[in-house]
């Protein structure tokens, strides 16, 4: 054995060696990955082939592991880490010789290539990584960093510390709009931190709270972090809990588990909503905090213009909290008693599908006795009660076809029981009432007329609805009670608009507002997956970009403004029409909507287009595309080169010796503890891309294969990755801001400014180990 160490062991420290050397020589991560996992192979294959790594293994021909395995061990469980005392063997690291391995990781590589990277179910949702890339480079050139920072500087300037907390603000704008942590960094760096030097702020508050707010693009959806690891945790997952299953006696997770062993980025979006607040808001309170202990280094500062707009009334809590809170109160509310609810009659052809019981019960005495460990034996009997009931009950054991006689019936009861007014058509009251409540809280001093006449047609919209409209009505019908109120409540909204407006906080904050609204909303609400929001929000942005370009060269942007209402027009069409004009029988109203719906479609598309002449013509288009190519083919090139890395791991046993390891720990909270001081300490000379690629990959089927919940298992590991790019010496948004700091700023003081930051990651962290609530509750609330 060579330095007494096993041949195993050896192998590790060679390639990490390799891996680290790769990384710090200055050539391109993405090459330099594949590269140390070549390097390191051939150094193994070399001191394997001269006899100089020997792995020690279990006998398993000798009585000692023979009794083991009748005793009632499981195999899978027997190592020298837990059973050092049982006979030994020596044998090479290459079972069968590195020719042979060789020949195995040039067949395997082409099927993991085929499965995480070129096929699979997998590469739909690495498309998003593109798009949601897209989406923020492009508003990071669009100047909406710029406006955001002047903006919040003004309004929370005159707070203690406020620059610093505008600072946080919008870095949690910015990581909702990108999730592109070196291009916030970048561009706070250099809007915000001069001035905030020039304020008389310390350069300690100054870069900490700009590369700690810059990194919240690592967890706050959509984060590309969420997006790659996601895809990857979702196959660990399942793969852990099936082997967990059949380990123990069970034919599969389902069975075991009672529910699928499935977990999505979608979930894992909703899951890091909490957490990311949670840490904007501990910035925000440290620099508040700090402020008021050293209040000569964060000093308050004199706003230049009210960002309330002209009327100067920018405390007026009734117009902008109150009222607001009271009416979608109030809707809710009515939703509550059934007044506002759903009024669909679409009944489906078949029965219901049959109850089951909780737990499958109709299993082996080895599975039930591990489905009682882990359910609890009040479940378990529960289960079987349910089984007898259904079974004496007689219940069907498969959906039915029902009956025109029947089908009439559901329909006639659906109906008795759909509220007065639609959901769809409240929720419409309820955007256009808050956009007319804060019109007049901008600009009371303006005539209210226009703006109560927009309330009373909302009023009447919804009194038309509850008196006129039934579920029988058609859509075509419905849409002519419901326009002329309708179109008089869109008349006084455009009053409303002109006011909002001049509202500089408003104008500048509410159309990248919308954008992660229509993206994030689209996700978290289930509405879709991750992939076609991001090309929303891609679309969105390019559209949103030219606006602002038009609007700078004083151009009229009418065309990207009606594109925008074009798209709105398309949804709500959608919602309220059947657009299928392939079936049997089409009603005209149908073939008038689905006409409406193709122009408007056409016009969308069209706006799309000149959006994308506008910025290829300013020059804005070719760097984004340019970027995002760049980014992107990091990202993949880096995804193949891990897989060959690896494979290099896994040819020599390196991969399950690690997973050995930690399963000779008795406590989960033990390993998992382990494991994320191991990615903590990592993350001190590794990207999260090679964390996510590498080691996640091989430490995955411990960690996910036990009971800890796979979202907090993910979140917190995302956390963990985010705090690796604050940690000095080698916290990537450490480089990335020294790359843009004035020479005053040195390196000392960002390194002393962001310690705070990482103790208070730290923190983060441990709330959510003790309190795993604040991860699981957004998706036990929301659903999927």
């Amino acid at each position: 054995m060579l330095f007494g160490l096993d041949g195993v062991e050896i192998g590790l420290i060679i390639v990490f060696l390799s891996l680290f050397a790769g990384i710090l020589s200055g050539f391109p991560v993405a090459f330099a990955i594949p590269g140390a996992g070549l390097f390191a192979f051939a150094v193994i294959a070399y001191l394997d082939a001269n006899g100089l790594l020997i792995h020690q293994a279990i006998d398993q021909s000798s009585q000692a592991y023979r009794d083991l395995v009748n005793s009632g061990v499981n195999r899978d469980s027997i190592s020298l880490f837990r059973y050092p005392d049982l006979p030994r063997l020596e044998q090479p690291v290459f079972d069968r010789g590195w020719e042979m391995a060789m020949d195995r990781n040039l067949s395997f590589i082409v099927n993991r290539m085929n499965e995480r990277v070129f096929a699979g179910q997998s590469i739909e949702t690495l498309l998003a990584v593109l798009m949601f890339v897209l989406m923020g480079i492009t508003l990071e050139r669009s100047k909406i960093a710029n406006d955001l920072l002047t903006t919040m500087a003004r309004v929370f300037g005159p707070l203690p510390g406020g620059l610093a907390v505008s600072v946080v603000v919008v870095g949690a704008f910015l990581a909702a709009s990108t999730g592109i942590v070196g291009a916030t960094v970048v561009t706070m760096g250099l809007l915000s931190l001069p001035t905030m030097l020039r304020n008389g702020y310390s350069p300690e508050l100054s870069t900490g709270v700009i590369a700690a707010s810059g990194t919240l693009g690592q967890i706050i959806p959509p984060s590309i972090v969420i997006v790659l690891l996601g895809t990857l945790a979702g196959d660990l997952y399942s793969t852990a809990q099936e082997a967990r299953a059949q380990t123990v006696g069970c034919s599969d997770a389902l069975t075991y588990l009672g529910r699928p062993a499935v977990v999505s980025v979608g979930t894992l979006f909703q899951a890091a909503l909490l957490p990311g607040i949670l840490l904007a808001l501990l910035y925000a309170l440290y620099a508040f905090g700090y402020a008021l202990v050293n209040p000569s280094k964060a000093p308050a500062v004199t706003a230049q213009a009210d960002a309330a707009g002209p009327s100067g009334k920018s405390n007026n809590w009734m117009w902008f909290v109150i009222l607001p809170l009271v009416l979608i109160g109030a809707v809710v509310g009515l939703g509550k008693v059934g007044i506002v609810g759903s009024q669909d009659i679409t009944v489906s052809q078949f029965s219901a599908m049959p109850e089951r019981a909780a737990l499958r019960t109709n299993v082996s005495e080895q599975c039930q006795a591990a489905m009682i460990d882990l359910h609890g034996q009040a479940k378990w009997d529960a289960a079987v009660q349910q089984t007898a009931d259904l079974a004496s009950g007689g219940a069907a054991q498969q959906s039915v076809a029902l009956t025109d006689e029947e089908i009439q019936q559901a329909i006639v009861t659906k109906a008795d029981a759909a509220a007065p007014v639609s959901t769809g058509l409240a929720t419409i009251i309820v955007l256009l009432g808050l956009a007319l409540i804060v019109a007049r809280g901008v600009k009371p001093e303006a005539t209210p007329r226009p703006l109560v006449i927009g309330g009373v047609a909302l009023a009447a919209a919804a009194l038309c609805d509850a008196l006129f409209v039934t579920p029988f009505t058609s859509d075509g019908v419905r849409v002519l009670i419901l326009a002329l109120p309708l179109l008089v409540a869109l008349w006084a909204c455009r009053h409303a608009a002109i006011r909002l407006a001049e509202n500089e906080l408003i104008r500048v904050v509410f159309p990248p507002l919308v954008l992660i609204i229509a993206v994030l909303g689209s996700i978290l609400g289930g509405i879709t997956n991750p992939t076609p929001a991001a090309a929303l929000g891609a679309a969105g942005a390019i559209m949103l970009a030219a606006y602002r370009r038009l609007r700078d060269e004083g151009r009229d942007p009418w065309v990207i403004t009606y594109a925008t209402l074009a798209v709105m027009a398309m949804i709500l069409l959608g919602m309220n029409f059947d657009l299928r004009v392939n079936q049997e029988v089409v009603t005209a109203e149908t073939w008038i909507a689905y006409l409406l719906t193709y122009g408007v479609y056409t016009f969308a598309a069209f706006g799309l287009g000149y959006a994308g002449w506008v910025l290829l013509r300013g020059g804005v288009l070719t760097p984004v595309v340019r970027e995002t190519a760049k980014v992107t083919s990091m990202v993949f090139t880096i995804l193949v080169g891990s897989q060959l890395l690896n494979l290099v791991v896994i040819s020599f046993g390196g991969e399950h010796y690690i997973q050995q390891f930690l399963r000779s720990f008795d406590s989960e909270f033990q390993v998992f503890l382990i494991v994320m001081l191991v990615l903590f300490i990592l993350g001190f000379v590794l990207d999260f891309l090679e964390i996510i690629y590498i080691v996640i990959p091989i430490v995955g089927p411990v960690i996910y294969g036990g009971t800890f919940d796979p979202k907090w298992v993910t979140i917190m590991i995302a956390v963990n990755l985010q705090t690796s790019f604050l940690t000095p010496p080698f916290g990537f948004a450490l480089f990335y801001l020294r790359g843009v700091a004035p020479p005053s700023v040195t390196t000392g003081h960002i390194y002393r400014g962001i310690i705070p930051f990482v103790g208070i990651q730290v923190a983060g962290l441990a709330l959510l180990w003790f309190v795993p609530g604040i991860v699981t509750i957004v998706p036990d609330l929301i659903g999927n």
